[in-house]
């Protein structure tokens, strides 16, 4: 907990020493002179300086109003720990906040599937989206998605319309409800489903931490779809680590005029995705992911 308070995700540094010599001796090398092990001094100073330790006071105050805030704390080890994420290695999270239901995090890997999208979503883009998150839902599959405007919103909607189970993982802290535009729809996933943020409450959303999460919503899930993406749509950056952690990855075709489609042809094209028109296709995707 202390890390996150510190670190940002995804800290290559952190993530390293965390792996190699476990929470307790990272905060030691931390708040010493002592060498860190793989980092020239200079380069020590500078991941010293990063972090910037807090006075001991304020920093136990940011942890008792972590603490006093209601909210659960899962970190590697804890039963209901998404071995999924053990998959990113020293790209793990240090810890998962959540508000809602912690046992979600701890269904088989095969029962969730992400499905992320563009943003500036289209009409077609939020049907389809919504039609295949209530179908899937329907068939007793977790939709994963970030809760933003947009493809991810339509996604969250269709698996609460389908009386089905859903998990918005957000960039900044669960008690911020981000965007504000959505904030009736993130509260009623925290009622009947579960918030999830590797932030400590309080955190805002950056554009870092909105790079860093497009990590957790590919390991999460088996399967990963992408429902429209632009060009340079935030959402391929999902595609791309799901990829790259060997999970099932699909995409959603669209109309071949629509901007909103490029990212996701691409993605058939290059052979990086399987074509998806129904929930039949998602549920017939072989594992291990496109090779």
């Amino acid at each position: 907990m202390v890390l996150s308070l510190l670190a940002e995700p995804d800290d290559a540094t952190t993530g390293r020493l965390l792996q190699q010599r476990g929470a307790v001796e990272t905060l030691r090398l931390l708040d010493s002179d002592a060498a860190v092990p793989g980092l020239s001094r200079v380069d020590a100073q500078v991941w010293r300086d990063r972090l910037s330790p807090q006075e001991v006071e304020r920093l136990s105050e940011r942890l008792r109003t972590v603490e006093n805030g209601g909210f659960a704390t899962l970190i590697p080890g804890d039963v209901e720990w998404p071995r999924a994420c053990d998959d990113l290695g020293e790209r793990a999270p240090y810890v998962l906040f959540v508000r809602g239901a912690t046992s979600f995090l701890a269904r088989p890997l095969e029962d969730l599937v992400t499905v992320t999208g563009s943003r500036a979503s289209t009409s077609y883009g939020e049907r389809v989206a919504s039609e295949l998150a209530g179908d899937l839902a329907s068939r007793e599959r977790l939709l994963v998605a970030g809760g933003a405007f947009g493809v991810e919103g339509a996604v969250h909607r269709g698996a609460l319309a389908a009386g089905g189970d859903t998990i918005a993982v957000l960039a900044g802290g669960v008690d911020r409800l981000y965007p504000r535009g959505h904030h009736d729809l993130l509260k009623q996933v925290a009622d009947v489903g579960a918030l999830v943020s590797e932030l400590p409450p309080g955190a805002v959303p950056t554009r870092h931490r909105f790079l860093a999460r497009n990590r957790l919503l590919a390991a999460l899930s088996g399967t990963t779809v992408i429902v429209e993406a632009a060009a340079r749509s935030g959402a391929l950056g999902v595609a791309r680590e799901a990829h790259r952690l060997g999970r099932d990855v699909a995409a959603v075709p669209g109309p071949v005029t629509s901007v909103s489609s490029i990212g996701t042809h691409e993605l058939l094209r290059a052979g990086t995705a399987r074509l998806v028109a129904s929930v039949n296709d998602v549920e017939h995707l072989p594992p291990g992911g496109v090779k």
